[in-house]
């Protein structure tokens, strides 16, 4: 029997595997899909997809330095909710956190819809076309995506050895496949396109749809915080987990530019926007037009592999909160639960699978998985926001606490909470103005309703559970 007792997170993550739970949950959907379909999301946004990443690493980059300053000082499990609730107020913590489960467990639900894509690819490219159109079938697709989902559930009530052991290797084929991209595209010649001369107006710059698909992308760099949520199960945390937030948020701003560089070198941007209005286009789909089947099979693979990758870590982030929830009394204590055997909290992450498989359905029902993408960005926008407010508080708020908040002098703090707070603020309002002018079918294909419905329901969850807890959210759980 499986029960709480006096079971804590085992300490066995090292800093190698929390640098790979922050790269693979960043890379995947978000290099070999978000920089291509985009061109559908954004209209217009042409030739300016490699320079929207790059204006994207700033708000990404603040938020970081909150994130590292923050997890150094608090390093337990629930991230992002521990920071804000016992730096700014518990209704803003919740609030914060229970948007980033939200986000990211549809996100999560997305991904795995978006891996059948990719193996239908696979089939095109070894000329099974019967097989591809099979995989992506009305049935076939949700169910594939819904096993593969459960897979990595397991996997991470497993616990950090199977965790661990099955990342990393990942990461480094991951990799692999990238550094092929890049060398096609040393070897190879661009794809001619016909239309492109008459759609060669498209590519003028225009701010505004620069700046909303720049908060798209912004999309691209979520995944580091799933190390702060890790706290409660780092070696070392204090140093271990900023370092693995610098490594992760470096390295993978640079892949990110140098694959999509390549990509868009290959395959001209109105080639991309043509395909982009007929079906959702990949990196290793769009390559397979100018590449032999010798590279593109393997690129495929390795895009799977990528997509599989963002899975273990995205569980993990989302799991944790449940469990930090479930410590403070806001939830249900169950979903504090550990196992008995594998050390994990088990129920917590059966339940952000559920959620996840939410997000499946959701995706095949709206018939595009760029709804639960756009709801992701819209949390965690929030998400960050509030991160970099509480760099501003914390020490008024929770003095205690604001002493340990010393990774950084008190006046980059300062200036990273003031320009963390007014870029993230900004990209939001762009982002939603973005998703309330678009045309839809019906209103709850607006992510920005559902988002709000959904924050509506965390507060009323909030304050039903803390009327049955006397936690005091001064201080830091076991």
């Amino acid at each position: 029997m499986n029960n709480t007792g006096n079971k804590t997170l085992d300490r066995k993550l090292g800093l190698a595997a929390l640098t790979a739970t922050g790269i693979c949950s960043m890379i995947g959907a978000s290099i070999h899909v978000v920089p291509f379909m985009i061109q559908k999301n954004v209209p217009g946004i042409g030739p300016w997809v490699v320079p929207a990443f790059l204006v994207a690493a700033v708000p990404a980059a603040l938020a970081a330095v909150a994130y590292a300053a923050l997890s150094a000082a608090m390093p337990r499990a629930g991230g992002s909710y521990l920071f804000a609730s016992r730096g700014l107020s518990p209704a803003a913590g919740f609030i914060a956190s229970f948007s980033q489960w939200f986000g990211l467990s549809v996100a999560i639900g997305v991904i795995s819809y978006i891996i059948p894509a990719f193996i239908r690819d696979l089939f095109l490219s070894s000329g099974l076309e019967d097989m591809a159109n099979g995989v992506t079938g009305p049935v076939v697709r949700p169910v594939l995506s819904i096993m593969i989902l459960w897979l990595f559930v397991y996997i991470n009530i497993r616990g950090a050895k199977t965790y661990s052991r099955i990342l990393l290797p990942l990461m480094w084929l991951m990799f692999a496949s990238g550094i092929v991209v890049m060398m096609a595209a040393m070897l190879y010649e661009p794809m001619s396109f016909a239309g492109a001369t008459a759609n060669s107006t498209a590519g003028n710059f225009n701010l505004e749809i620069f700046l909303s698909a720049v908060a798209v992308m912004f999309a691209s760099y979520i995944g580091f915080d799933s190390i702060a949520q890790a706290g409660g199960e780092a070696e070392d945390p204090r140093k271990n987990l900023p370092r693995a937030i610098g490594r992760a948020v470096g390295g993978v701003t640079l892949f990110y530019i140098l694959f999509t560089i390549s990509v868009y070198y290959l395959i001209p941007w109105q080639y991309v926007a043509e395909q982009s209005q007929q079906k959702d286009v990949t990196a290793p789909g769009l390559l397979s037009a100018v590449l032999p089947p010798m590279w593109t099979i393997p690129i495929l693979a390795g895009a799977a592999i990528a997509l599989l990758n963002d899975l273990p870590g995205m569980l993990l982030s989302v799991s944790r909160l449940l469990y930090a929830w479930g410590k403070d009394g806001i939830f249900p204590v169950s979903t504090a639960e550990v196992h008995q055997k594998f050390n994990t909290p088990h129920n917590a992450i059966l339940i952000s699978g559920m959620m996840a498989t939410a997000g499946i359905l959701g995706s095949h029902f709206a018939g595009s998985f760029f709804l639960g993408i756009d709801i992701m960005v819209t949390a965690m926008l929030v998400n960050y926001l509030l991160m970099c407010i509480t760099l501003l508080t914390i020490r008024k708020r929770n003095p205690e606490l604001g002493k340990a908040v010393n990774l950084f002098s008190e006046r980059t703090l300062k200036i990273t909470g003031i320009a963390g707070t007014v870029v993230l603020l900004l990209f939001l309002i762009i982002h939603l103005k973005k998703d309330l002018q678009a045309e839809v079918s019906a209103w709850y294909f607006r992510s920005t309703w559902v988002y709000l419905i959904v924050m509506v329901t965390g507060l009323l969850i909030f304050y039903s559970g803390r009327k049955n807890t006397s936690k005091s959210f001064s201080e830091l759980p076991d």
